[in-house]
């Protein structure tokens, strides 16, 4: 009898779907799914049409939301606070462990090393091994200083007594460059005009208007210094008070202020900022006056001395992390030393972790803010790959990012590993070769923004492929070889490039036509762009770095649509452009231009409630009762991009300088954006192209994009290509750096950088046509790029 009930199913083992029912998150339109468990399910869709929303928003959130609860209100008071995502019923969820391509800490202290754990690994082998000993593992850190300290410390305790002690920790860090590596140098014409006078109007930063109380006049008037006599004739006293002066207490026009030495008042203002985050006249003012050199100190290896003579086998910790990650894997695998046994093991299986992964070109003192977004998820990755977690969910944003034909393949294994270890793998992907390995496939669609949002298709490859959505048309689409390929109007020279890991390469890039370099990741591609060719005269680069922008910007306040349509409002009701900014003085008082008020519930997510005076509208009353066209602000940015277009296009509403920057937009594909969407609800590629957008206004001859193909379905692809084939057509020359066949097929011009990665890397392998290219069929590219035409 026990037997026969012991072949039945038991009723735990039933839980194997994970259930989405009624999902509104964004553009959703009331999603339901059953997502298999211990599954790879890929999710597919045009760029914006919900896939993130659906993956990442609702079924990552909500398990992640779940999981903080199980916490003290004590200890989710230090958490990330997460709403619960709009859905009716989400069950069967297990932990998820998500690995997103949000780039890594800009901040130069953190590198490859320090994001990894292996940094911390190699600190306590060398404390424990390295010879002359120095100290415990903060004595190997660039982020710990050296303190000393000594005096008298009180004791509450019984009878309060004062007690003389000193203290002492020994650090790592370089104190000529406080562990950055770098030092920087400021130069000082482009601080101010020396042959005038403070008075004059001798600063040239911007931002100092010579009536600013707290810059300019604290200088003027600060007594330390005669403000009617040219900077150049500053005696040394003087100008050592103008450019070094500790800070100090000084009254001016009866208010305290703090006085305080140029450069280290520069130094607060503009270089402790990251430089993204700054506004492009402030970053390129930055850009001017600062450059930066390595560290004469510790050669850029960002440590003290001490803990560059302490060795292991003849190798300091400064050399372990600026070897290749496949190097050092060699090299600790070497060492046989009993005591430290579990250390080697751990540090070994996390730097085996990165030559699987496709990153043993990179070294542990690499910054992590210079990673690609591809190879900052494969970093995040690497932490998981020899994890014991079983029924876990990992989600996945485009883990091909960033990767060659050649290194697709891999990454596929890494997600089969992960499935077949038990776990729920779900990929939010464009590629086909890695939609290919699925086992259940979801299609969301069929359009992008208000036009996407449901589920097209669910099931299998060979169904999606005889399915008439979108995806299932272009899943098999393959870009043919141009018969005839356009001639070069020039040449950009690049000689003895050796950023990174060049080695000397002379190459031409031809103008005037479409130029693709390629190679496997790692190969020195974005090092010979963005290190010889980004910062000529009348070079654009449209690059892979975040927008930056809080829930108040938008599509129109990003690309610099608004200020025409301020002007055009203001001019057409005659008051003031202030009026229809939500910033500004436009804005609701109530909601203070946000259209939605925030009620703060301390550990628990906070809760945003439509503002009542507004309706979520924004703007005050009374602004809204100024028209143009017959539309008030808060309709127009209601419009979508191709709404927009034509609004502005023509009749009492034209505007010729808001029609030229919505044209932009339209030919990047965005046309289904509406002008006043926030831009933290974009998805990646929409963000990128917002960029391009933005950028296709700017006066210059030279294109370069970063991979422009990430986070674009096949069918926008298609899009793409004719955008830089209109780009090229008008007389610019476009160089992308790109992996994606279709544009390596559409390309005139390609250079191959190889042929492998790392010190493997960083040589010319092919330039010439891609026909050249597919006949060769020397080069691992040659050899993929021959495969997808089916030559």
């Amino acid at each position: 009898m026990s037997r026969a009930r012991d072949t039945e199913a038991h009723i735990a083992d039933s839980h194997d779907l994970i259930r989405v029912h009624g999902a509104r998150v964004n553009n959703l339109k009331d999603v339901s799914i059953e997502i298999p468990k211990r599954r790879l399910t890929v999710f597919t869709g045009v760029s914006g049409s919900g896939k993130s929303s659906l993956v990442f928003n609702t079924i990552a959130a909500e398990s992640q939301r779940l999981i903080n609860e199980t916490y003290s209100a004590f200890v989710q008071g230090f958490m990330p606070t997460l709403a619960r995502p709009e859905v009716d019923v989400l069950e069967g969820l297990t932990t998820a462990i998500i690995v997103d391509q949000q780039r890594m800490g800009g901040d130069n202290r953190s590198t490859v090393g320090t994001a990894t754990d292996a940094n911390a690994m190699l600190r306590i082998l060398f404390s424990r091994l390295g010879t002359p000993h120095i100290g415990p593992p903060s004595a190997y850190s660039f982020n710990t200083a050296s303190v000393k300290a000594s005096g008298a410390i009180t004791v509450e305790r019984g009878n309060k007594k004062a007690v003389k002690a000193t203290f002492s920790r020994t650090g790592g860090m370089c104190t000529e460059c406080e562990g950055r590596g770098t030092v920087s140098d400021i130069d000082l014409t482009q601080l101010y005009d020396d042959s005038k006078s403070l008075a004059e109007g001798a600063f040239t930063i911007p931002g100092w208007k010579s009536d600013s109380f707290w810059t300019v006049r604290v200088y003027a008037e600060s007594g330390f210094l005669d403000p009617d006599k040219p900077i150049a004739k500053f005696t040394k006293k003087e100008m050592q008070d103008f450019l070094y002066r500790e800070p100090t207490k000084v009254k001016v026009e009866g208010v305290n202020l703090t006085y305080e030495g140029l450069i280290p008042k520069i130094q607060k203002s503009f270089l402790s900022k990251d430089k993204d985050s700054l506004q492009p006249h402030i970053r390129a003012f930055v850009e001017r006056a600062v450059t930066f050199t390595t560290c004469p100190a510790c050669e850029g290896t960002r440590l003290s001395e001490g803990a560059r003579s302490s060795k292991i086998a003849g190798i300091s910790i400064a050399d372990a992390c600026a070897m290749q990650t496949s190097d050092l894997a060699a090299w600790i695998a070497g060492l046989d030393e009993p005591s430290v046994a579990p250390l080697l093991t751990a540090l070994g299986q996390t730097l085996d972790s990165f030559v699987e992964i496709g990153l043993g070109y990179l070294a542990l003192d690499r910054p992590a803010g210079t990673l690609s977004g591809g190879e900052a998820q494969r970093v995040k990755m690497i932490r998981h790959l020899g994890s014991s977690l079983t029924d876990t969910t990992y989600v996945f944003d485009e883990p091909t990012a960033g990767l060659h034909p050649h290194d697709i393949q891999r990454m596929n294994n890494l997600l089969l590993r992960l499935r077949d270890k038990g776990n729920t793998v779900l990929v939010v992907e464009h590629k086909p070769e890695t939609i290919a390995v699925a086992d259940h496939v979801v299609d969301l669609g069929p359009g992008a923004g208000t036009g996407g949002g449901t589920v097209c298709f669910e099931g299998t490859i060979d169904g999606l492929r005889a399915s008439d959505t979108v995806t299932g048309r272009h899943f098999d689409d393959r870009s043919t070889l141009k018969a005839d390929t356009r001639k070069p109007t020039g040449a950009l020279e690049v000689r003895g490039a050796t950023a990174n890991n060049l080695r000397g390469v002379d190459v031409d890039i031809p103008l005037g036509v479409l130029t693709v370099v390629t190679g496997v990741a790692g190969s020195g591609k974005s090092s010979l762009i963005h290190g010889s060719v980004a910062g000529r005269d009348g070079v654009v680069t449209v690059d892979q770095s975040a927008i930056r922008g809080s829930r108040r910007s938008n599509p129109a306040t990003y690309t610099g649509l608004l200020d025409p349509i301020r002007k055009a409002f203001a001019k057409a009701n005659d008051v003031k452009p202030a009026l229809f900014s939500a910033n500004s003085e436009g804005a609701c008082p109530t909601c203070n231009g946000a259209g939605v008020v925030f009620t703060d519930l301390a550990m628990m997510a906070g809760v945003a409630t439509v503002c009542e005076e507004c309706e979520g509208k924004r703007f005050q009353a009374s602004v809204l009762e100024y028209r143009l066209g017959g539309r008030d602000i808060s309709e127009v940015l209601a419009m979508s991009v191709a709404e927009a277009e034509e609004f502005f296009g023509s009749g009492d509403a034209r505007t010729p300088a808001a029609h030229r920057v919505l044209e932009r937009l339209v030919d990047v594909g965005l046309g289904y954006l509406s002008l006043g969407q926030p831009l933290t609800t974009l998805s990646g590629g929409e963000r990128q192209r917002l960029k391009l957008a933005t950028h296709m206004g700017e006066k210059g001859g030279v294109y370069v994009l970063d991979e422009p193909t990430t986070g674009l379905h096949l069918a926008d692809v298609e899009q793409l290509l004719g955008l830089l084939d209109r780009l090229v057509d008008s007389g610019k020359s476009v160089i992308v750096i790109e992996h994606h066949q279709a544009v390596m097929a559409h390309a005139d011009w390609i250079i191959d950088l190889g042929p492998g990665a790392g010190h493997d890397g960083g040589t010319l392998v092919f330039e010439g046509t891609p026909a050249d290219l597919v006949a060769a069929r020397f080069t691992l590219t040659g050899e993929h790029l021959a495969q997808y035409v089916g030559a």
